[in-house]
């Protein structure tokens, strides 16, 4: 693979990950078109760090404190059990720390049970994945089923429901539906925003619980890919190659992911499902004409 070509679809990746338009039906397009040899998994590895890293900046808050929050669920939940074993050995009656104390120890449980089924779902679909990537029809379809799901939204009433009025059921669910997105075509921010919607989630905390929710599913497909191969295999130059095209698509998605975040929070999803429709009736030309 070429510079030209790695910082293309850097770009295309930058460009496309933090819209409801599936950044991997677009990279699985422009491969076949341009007939681009297969990139390797450094390469996926790398685009998967520079758009992590865009994620991390934007909601650094966020995830600052889901991490202090979850650490010390984790802390107070092992305090339980030495409470429970004192108070049996001893005829205690100590209380038990309170575990869900607070929303982001509630949305850190909660993204904790929608990314079991997304993990699932990513390593048992991973070779049908591979043969859907090596044709334009099935992102196409990808693509119309995410324009599908875009349509639907924008008729459900506004939900009014934030973390504590979630249950774990419901995270399930959503991991599940984010777990699909791993076929090309088919938007993991698309998909997992619509079903949140549907759900009853207030809005802006649809928008926050569809963007965290992908730093552990793009950060255990990155670990997943990389233990795939026992080493990178691969020149200094070519390395140097799939950097700047993991460069290009953290700087181009820091910006298109703020753009994002404005128009989501108000406009309508019917625009991204004409796009879906559009570039998915382009790609199924395509594939039956090239």
């Amino acid at each position: 693979m070429s510079l030209i070509e790695a910082l293309l679809l850097g770009l295309v990746q930058g460009l496309t990950e933090f819209l409801p338009v599936s950044s991997s039906g677009h990279l699985a397009i422009l491969k076949n078109l341009l007939q681009i040899k297969e990139t390797g998994i450094i390469f996926s590895v790398l685009l998967h760090t520079g758009t992590l890293a865009v994620l991390l900046a934007a909601f650094r808050q966020d995830v600052k404190k889901l991490l202090l929050e979850g650490c010390k669920t984790i802390y107070d939940f092992a305090g339980n059990f030495k409470i429970y074993f004192k108070n049996r050995h001893e005829q205690e009656a100590i209380r038990y720390k309170k575990l869900i104390s607070n929303n982001y120890r509630k949305l850190f449980l909660l993204l904790l049970v929608s990314t079991l089924p997304t993990a699932v779902e990513g390593i048992l679909l991973e070779d049908l994945v591979l043969q859907a990537e090596s044709n334009l029809l099935a992102p196409a379809i990808g693509l119309f089923i995410t324009g599908i799901f875009l349509l639907v939204i924008d008729f459900f009433p506004a939900g009014k429901k934030i973390p504590k009025d979630v249950g774990y059921g419901t995270a399930f669910f959503i991991g599940i539906f984010q777990g699909i997105a791993v076929f090309p075509g088919i938007s993991r921010l698309g998909i997992t925003l619509a079903v949140c919607l549907m759900c009853g989630f207030n809005r802006k905390f649809a928008i926050k619980y569809a963007f965290l929710t992908a730093i552990p599913a793009v950060l255990g497909a990155a670990f997943w890919e990389l233990i795939q191969v026992p080493g990178s295999g691969i020149s200094a130059g070519t390395f140097g190659i799939y950097l700047a095209a993991a460069v290009v698509a953290g700087i181009t998605g820091y910006f298109c992911i703020r753009l994002m975040l404005r128009l989501i929070r108000k406009k309508k999803f019917s625009f991204f499902a004409g796009y879906c429709f559009l570039l998915g009736t382009a790609a199924a030309i395509c594939n039956f004409v090239l």
